[in-house]
C-alpha cells in the first residue's frame, strides 16, 4: 500500500488542513509564534509518516513514525496552550 492511501496519513493531512484553517483565527500577534509552531507541527505529522514509509529498513521506518508521534504530542500541547485550558 502506498503511504498516500494509508488511513493514518489521510487523517494526519486532514488534521494539518484543519490546523491551518483554525490558526487563522488566532490573534495576529501569534502569527509568528504559536500559530507558526502549530502549523509546523501539524505538517510534520503526515510528512514523517510519508518519509518513514519511504525507508527500506524497519529501524529507519520506526524512527520516522516516532517523530510523527512526537509532533502529534507537540501539537496537542500547543492546542492546550492556545485554548488556555488544562487537560
Amino acid at each position: 500500500m502506498r503511504y498516500d492511501e494509508m488511513d493514518v496519513w489521510l487523517q494526519a493531512v486532514a488534521l494539518a488542513v484543519e490546523v491551518y484553517a483554525q490558526t487563522d483565527s488566532l490573534p495576529k500577534e501569534e502569527w509568528y509564534g504559536l500559530s507558526a509552531q502549530m502549523r509546523r507541527a501539524a505538517v510534520s505529522i503526515p510528512s514523517n509518516v510519508a518519509e518513514g514509509e519511504g525507508r527500506h529498513f524497519r529501524r529507519d521506518h520506526g524512527r520516522f513514525i516516532l517523530a510523527a508521534r512526537g509532533s502529534l504530542y507537540e501539537l496537542h500541547t500547543q492546542l492546550v496552550i492556545a485554548n488556555g485550558s488544562d487537560l
